[in-house]
């Protein structure tokens, strides 16, 4: 079998490489990531959901694929661009080499190609649906752009449903439980109980088709929105179950998707970005202290609204109380009559950097208040 592979944009520009992991073809929407570390983090991130990531760091898969480090059930992403991967892991963690998870995990991707080049194309087309075509799938050349243009959009995409649990489960405090919370699955990331565990919260996760009663079983302290893939104005089921929460009064807390979701709830709009924020290095500035932490996002929509503005709502004052200096969007809400706040970035990130992991600090301070 042929080792050829392309990626084919929705623009019709094709760049040609090589397969890198599984063989046949893969549809999504091409995204470029800036991370230099932390690779298993993102393949195996529901965020990424149906989409084909290009790797902007040029050589991937340096130290290989362990057995700790998934944040879900298995690779998330719909296929993977690299420039160099890596010829032999080396880590004393590693049990197999990238190319071989993807393989096994049926994930398409391509290596060898001009990862610059097409981040540049990216950057300013934006974000487009692609193919990554390879072994038998390039039987018919011609098509290929086809069924490119074929494959669904992700503007109006409703995907939480396809990455979310299926049961409830609970994942106990270390230590002393100090504070029980319920987390609705939107795509959650497998550190985010751990890191609600270190500060004594007890967090039952629940699937995104939950009803509220469902939601709110026992009597929770409070509530955690996950990150997750799709459009946001196309989870009308989340955002209801968000007001309806609000109106309760539960202490509420969103990251990335769950922030979009809560704004949605608080009458605030979303919108498509151009190419979106995915990387461990992008800026946020605290309009409430003036401080600026460096964080890890994923997301291709965002809240619209003026940074550091206070609006009103159904559920009262809020706060548009982060945001984003290199190009204003906003990162961040603050409710000033009901107990809750959300962040459109990752304070759980693996990899780092960990100047926001004391959200869930803040969020502990509201449990108790």
């Amino acid at each position: 079998m042929s080792d050829d592979a392309v990626l084919v944009l929705e623009d019709g520009s094709v760049h040609r490489g090589e397969a890198f992991g599984a063989r046949g073809r893969s549809l999504g929407e091409a995204v470029f990531a800036t991370g230099m570390t932390g690779y298993q983090e993102t393949l195996t991130d529901p965020s990424y959901h149906r989409q084909i990531v290009v790797a902007t760091a040029p050589h991937i898969g340096n130290t290989g694929w362990n057995d700790e480090d998934d944040e879900s059930r298995r690779i998330q992403v719909a296929g993977y661009v690299v420039r160099d991967p890596a010829r032999r892991p080396s880590n004393w963690r590693s049990r197999r080499d990238l190319a071989e998870e993807l393989e096994r995990q049926g994930v398409v991707g391509v290596s060898g190609v001009d990862t610059r080049a097409i981040t540049r194309r990216l950057r300013e087309a934006g974000s487009m649906r692609a193919g990554i075509f390879s072994g038998d799938a390039l039987a018919d050349p011609t098509s290929l752009r086809a069924e490119v243009l074929d494959s669904p959009a992700m503007a109006g995409a409703d995907l939480a449903g396809a990455v979310t649990t299926r049961e409830p489960y609970t994942v106990a405090a270390s230590g002393p439980t100090r504070f029980r919370v319920a987390a609705l699955d939107l795509g959650i990331k497998a550190n985010t109980p751990r890191m609600l565990a270190e500060r004594g919260i007890e967090t039952r996760v629940v699937p995104s088709t939950a009803s509220v009663e469902e939601l709110l079983e026992g009597g929770p302290d409070g509530v955690f929105l996950s990150n997750g893939p799709g459009d946001p104005a196309a989870a009308a089921h989340a955002v209801a179950l968000t007001a309806e929460v609000l109106r309760r009064e539960v202490p509420l807390f969103g990251i990335c998707f769950g922030n979009q979701i809560l704004a949605r709830a608080l009458g605030l709009g979303t919108y498509k970005m151009r190419y979106g924020h995915r990387g461990i290095n992008i800026p946020v500035v605290d309009h409430a202290t003036g401080t600026v932490a460096i964080t890890s996002q994923n997301h291709g929509f965002a809240v619209a609204g003026e940074p550091g503005a206070r609006v009103d709502g159904p559920a009262g004052r809020v706060h548009l109380s982060h945001s984003c200096p290199n190009d204003g969007t906003v990162e961040g809400l603050t409710c000033e009559d009901v107990p809750a706040f959300s962040v459109q970035y990752h304070p759980e990130a693996a990899a780092g950097p960990h100047d926001a992991a004391d959200l869930f600090d803040r969020f502990a301070l509201l449990l108790g208040k």
